[in-house]
């Protein structure tokens, strides 16, 4: 579970953690801690409440220690000349200045920081800095979205596609709408050169400009457990087992489907097969407004009904 530096606004501003796991449980974890807000110990006292909550969850005996985390030393016991040096660490996170040098440690390990950012463009690299920043500045301003589940699992997956040969490859392009981690602009960039679709973005290209698919990919807060709400933004298709308003329809973008184990990538390049395997055309001259998220989310329900009703079709039907 890493701990982000606090610095100064230490400990007027709580510490801020997050945890590299699926596990909703230990999210829950550390959501929880925002009840405790207040003293001058708040490390101390999340470091107690986690402890005892990781007890409880893997039902295991909690070291009677534990709750004397957040009490002061006794003042005989205060002097340095008296402490011993394992109380000494133990005293350490009450010295701001020590705070700050073992809380940078954990955050910003000089091979861990190495390791993490290999392979990411320097570009890519400062729209993750940018993310984190703002992520921080919304905490302090008591303004967080999302949770802290999704957001971990979000930014892996950001990681994991700046550094994949496929997105390198050109294959698609993934931006942020308003510089969101829970809004995704997603370009399919390529498709089956020997595909009717692909001929057609040629075409749409000399007419239009553009020769790329454009998927919008919406993440709610219980991500990875649900799956993001994917639809077509541009051009209009028909085929493809697109729908009305641009949803798509696809398993796997259903709860019924879904898996938390799928990558994002892995369903990008999924969405470009599917809408290839089902023939997929450009509608040339289609009015435009007819993709919309409303309409969208629309088509997105009955679809879902329909299936619970009836089951899916391997591979699906044409009208989903």
């Amino acid at each position: 579970m890493p701990l982000s530096r606090q610095g100064e606004s230490y400990p007027a501003v709580p510490p801020i953690w997050s945890v590299e796991s699926d596990d909703p449980n230990l999210a829950a974890i550390l959501e929880r801690l925002v009840e405790v807000r207040k003293g001058n110990t708040l490390l101390l006292q999340h470091l107690k409440r986690i402890i005892s909550d990781l007890c409880k969850l893997y039902n295991l005996p909690q070291h009677p220690d534990v709750e004397m985390l957040d009490q002061p030393l006794p003042a005989e016991q205060s002097t340095q000349e008296e402490v011993s040096s394992e109380e000494e660490d133990e005293e350490m996170p009450e010295d701001t200045e020590d705070l700050d040098h073992y809380e940078m440690k954990e955050e910003e390990p000089a091979d861990g920081k190495r390791t993490e950012d290999e392979g990411i463009g320097k570009e890519n690299l400062a729209i993750l800095e940018k993310i984190k920043k703002n992520q921080r500045q919304d905490y302090l301003n008591g303004a967080v979205s999302g949770s802290v589940q999704a957001t971990d699992r979000l930014m892996k997956e950001l990681r994991d596609i700046y550094r994949s040969p496929s997105f390198k490859g050109g294959n698609y392009a993934v931006e942020l709408v308003n510089d969101s981690l829970y809004d995704w602009n997603v370009k399919l960039l390529k498709v089956d050169e020997d595909s009717a679709l692909h001929n057609d973005l040629q075409i749409l290209k000399e007419k239009e400009g553009t020769d790329f698919i454009l998927l919008n990919f919406s993440f709610k807060d219980n991500f990875p457990f649900d799956p993001p709400f994917v639809r077509v933004v541009s051009p209009v298709l028909s085929g493809g087992y697109v729908l009305g308003g641009g949803a798509i329809c696809m398993e796997l973008l259903t709860k019924q489907g879904w898996s938390s184990a799928y990558s994002i990538e892995s369903v990008i390049m999924q969405i470009s097969a599917t809408l290839v395997k089902g023939k997929a055309r450009v509608q040339f001259g289609a009015n435009k407004n007819q993709y919309s998220l409303t309409r969208a989310q629309q088509s997105y329900k009955s679809l879902v009904q329909i299936h619970e009703k009836n089951g899916w079709y391997t591979p699906p039907k044409e009208d989903g």
